[in-house]
């Protein structure tokens, strides 16, 4: 008798929904341990538990139930995991591995000791640290929290001596990281998959746009991106996931920086599936989720081949609009071939509560696909209709 594995995911969130589908396609079970009743995974999946991811019996009894554990984001305590590990568990990421997406500090030490371009940075425990290192990189500096930041959270721009005042609160015991303010002309992301047995694979390099410290809009693959860049980049991101040992999808956010050694700089690393590859859904013969899927079991990894010229992925944020589907008629119908992801959350204000996917359709320009993906979360978001379009309609339609 055949049985399918049961996969574990720790966190219910936008992340773990996505899983969801892939999951059932493959005739896998997906169990979430999810930290309340109401988040986003919950409504997708036939069994979700709700629990403290910190607490040691909770995760415990958790994993017991499952083949193999992995995550929807990169908070749970590395220590419980590592006992989880001792136990048997099988745990893809590793606990030695998620630490470099935990820790920012180590993170840079990995990327220094690899030969990859890192940001000038050093580790501080002060305000004079902070000084003396701006004294030799120049002025503005950022400060940041190793742990617990994202989406600009955890994040401290000193732009002159003065700014040092406002950063004294962020000392409470510690080191924190420091890193020269680099003057990127954008930010660019490359996703990789590798499973266990050390196959790998990763999908074109992406440009993400950030709005006001959140991913807005991700470009695949990024316009104008020199090859040489995109392949030392992607070798870069590989060599990252062989070396530090990864399973499961990873996400390299990098900065490009013309004129400098390497045209680039490593800026983060997220050991899951990520914003920047939301885009893969529909725009790869094998989306990211369920390549996770795939490489945590260590099953042969899917083709990342892109199945259009140009795709675009345009983030939802909560807006003035608060009944999405009652916005559905005029979004839907203002781009048909455009996809919807919704991730069943409440509106709030800038809230990620879904995006759209837009892929070119033929010999479309970037600029018809760009618009289109906006058109359509811009309907959802304020629940208004612009004016009406026919540009990409399907021929035969009304």
């Amino acid at each position: 008798m055949v049985t399918f594995p049961v996969i574990g995911v720790i966190g219910g969130g936008q992340l773990a929904r996505m899983m969801a589908g892939p999951a059932i396609e493959l005739g896998f079970e997906l169990r979430v341990l999810a930290e309340g009743p109401d988040v986003s995974a919950v409504a997708a999946v036939a069994h979700a538990e709700v629990g403290d991811y910190r607490d040691r019996a909770t995760l415990r009894a958790f994993a017991a139930g499952v083949d193999v554990v992995t995550f929807d984001h990169e908070h749970v305590p590395g220590g419980l995991l590592e006992e989880l590990e001792r136990e048997g568990v099988a745990v893809h990421p590793s606990p030695a591995a998620l630490l470099h997406a935990q820790d920012k500090l180590v993170m840079r030490r990995a990327v220094e000791a690899l030969g990859l371009p890192n940001p000038a940075w050093r580790a501080v425990t002060g305000t004079d640290d902070v000084a003396a290192f701006a004294k030799d990189t120049g002025w503005p500096v950022v400060l940041k929290t190793p742990r617990g930041g994202y989406d600009g959270k955890g994040v401290l721009v000193l732009r002159n001596p003065a700014a040092l005042a406002d950063a004294e609160s962020w000392f409470t015991g510690g080191e924190l990281l420091v890193e020269e303010f680099v003057p990127f002309s954008r930010e660019l992301s490359v996703l990789v998959a590798r499973r266990p047995s050390g196959e790998a694979a990763a999908w074109p390099v992406v440009e993400s746009i950030q709005v006001d410290s959140v991913c807005d809009e991700v470009i695949a693959p990024a316009p104008e991106l020199a090859p040489d860049i995109a392949a030392a980049v992607t070798k870069a991101a590989l060599k990252l996931a062989d070396q530090l040992g990864v399973t499961g999808v990873m996400a390299v956010e990098l900065f490009e920086v013309p004129g400098s050694a390497a045209g680039y700089l490593v800026n983060e690393l997220a050991m899951r599936p990520h914003n920047s590859g939301h885009w893969t859904m529909d725009g790869s013969l094998t989306g990211q989720f369920e390549q996770h899927l795939r490489a945590v079991l260590d099953l042969p990894l899917g083709s990342t081949a892109p199945v259009a010229r140009y795709a675009v992925m345009k983030n939802i944020l909560g807006g003035a609009n608060a009944d999405l589907f009652g916005a559905y008629p005029g979004a839907l119908s203002s781009g048909p071939s455009a996809k919807v992801h919704v991730y069943g959350k409440d509106v709030r204000p800038g809230r990620k509560i879904g995006h759209v996917n837009s892929i070119a359709i033929g010999d479309e320009s970037l600029e018809t696909v760009r618009t289109r993906a906006t058109r359509v979360a811009v309907l959802l978001r304020d629940g208004t209709v612009p004016p009406s379009t026919d540009q990409d309609r399907p021929k035969g339609s009304q």
